[in-house]
């Protein structure tokens, strides 16, 4: 059994909106296995997975590119 409390009310509205077609039962097993699953993953891996990515795109937008573009933008 479980306590419909305000973090269960929004993590079944959350997943309602990624899931809509489950019904709340299976919505609480799949937010279960998708929380099991990232319970296993490890943080340190991800931690170097991002790392390994960080600065690959340096370099390739000119400075000031924003504010340029942004200028086309209407108000």
């Amino acid at each position: 059994m479980i306590t419909q409390t305000d973090d269960v009310a929004a993590a079944l509205a959350e997943a309602k909106r990624r899931w809509p077609d489950l019904s709340d039962t299976e919505l609480l097993y799949r937010l279960i296995a998708e929380g099991y699953q990232a319970m296993r993953r490890d943080p340190e891996a991800r931690r170097a997975r991002i790392l390994a990515g960080a600065g690959a795109l340096a370099g390739t937008y000119e400075p000031g590119y924003l504010e340029k573009l942004r200028e086309d933008w209407p108000e």
